[in-house]
């Protein structure tokens, strides 16, 4: 398949992902508030949803020889150094991810969560592609990815002036800031699976993430266990327990799209898709008010990908 056209292919692919993880937001900050209360609810919220996916992964890899054989191909590539262990760690971005969303989605909202996660994924994504992390090779930090990237700022700020009540302001703030480290973990992540992608495919990429991550959201629910929160029980609706089918989507999807695309224009097509979901979600929920400023953050956050593909297609005629 030529190359231009593999590219316009997978821009609606890129934008799925953002909605996926917008998707998986929603449900795992849901299902922590369902769960309990306090670090020991986001925390099992977050295994639920990383050991689903484990899982279902698991089953799907193990089912067939030729599935197999991606892991395989990273055992060997260990072996002859040409991957490093640390590339393996990608899941460890997703973790805290996951975690983020169980703690923070239920006190700020999905749509300041995600303007707030993208806005730490846009400033990352510029620096992983400049300094070369990605598959890609190094991206230089042109003026207009910067400006792009700003837009995404610019985003942030604007939606939290328009959602934040001043009595909450600090939590708010705080939250907020978690997941703003969370968007700057998840451009690293994505440049690391995109090398570990080209050597075993996204498949053995993405079950390398789940047991990773899952791993370190087990640590993370022992130690919650020693700190206030409480366990109710578990909901019965089916839908709760979709977070890590959504995770196994979007984290496939961009472990072979980096490779095409780069880290920032992934993070930033992906960036349309939640903040657009975000939107869509919010106006959809009869009990959450959606402020002018709010809207006016997704409109900012979708200009910075317009910026960013325009730039990007200029640079390469």
């Amino acid at each position: 398949m030529e190359r231009p056209l593999l590219r316009a292919m997978t821009v609606p692919l890129m934008l799925l992902v953002g909605a996926l993880v917008t998707l998986q937001s929603r449900v795992n900050g849901s299902l922590a508030g369902q769960l309990g209360d306090g670090l020991r609810a986001g925390a099992l919220a977050a295994v639920v949803s990383f050991g689903s996916g484990l899982l279902l992964l698991t089953l799907v890899v193990l089912s067939h020889p030729h599935r197999r054989a991606g892991l395989l191909r990273l055992r060997d590539a260990l072996r002859l150094r040409r991957l490093r262990p640390v590339e393996l760690l990608g899941g460890l971005g997703g973790a805290f991810f996951v975690a983020s969303q169980g703690i923070a989605v239920g006190i700020i909202g999905v749509a300041l969560f995600i303007v707030a996660f993208t806005a730490g994924q846009s400033v990352a994504s510029l620096v992983v592609d400049h300094v070369g992390l990605g598959p890609g090779g190094r991206q230089a930090a042109s003026r207009p990815r910067a400006i792009a990237a700003l837009f995404a700022v610019a985003a942030v700020t604007v939606k939290v002036l328009g959602d934040l009540d001043g009595t909450e302001l600090g939590l708010s703030l705080l939250l907020a800031s978690l997941a703003l480290v969370a968007g700057c973990l998840q451009a690293v992540q994505q440049a690391l699976n995109g090398r570990v992608s080209a050597i075993g495919g996204p498949l053995a990429t993405t079950w390398n993430n789940f047991v990773v991550g899952t791993a370190a959201l087990l640590v993370l629910l022992v130690v919650s266990l020693a700190l206030p929160g409480r366990i109710d029980g578990f909901p019965t609706q089916w839908w709760y327990y979709v977070g890590g089918v959504l995770g196994v989507g979007f984290i496939a999807i961009s472990a072979v799209a980096v490779q095409i695309h780069g880290v920032l224009v992934l993070g930033l097509c992906s960036i349309a898709g939640q903040v657009v979901a975000a939107e869509v979600v919010e106006v959809v929920d009869p009990d959450v008010a959606v402020s002018p400023l709010g809207l006016l953050g997704g409109v900012l956050a979708v200009l910075g990908v317009v910026v960013a593909l325009v730039a990007r297609r200029s640079a390469r005629t």
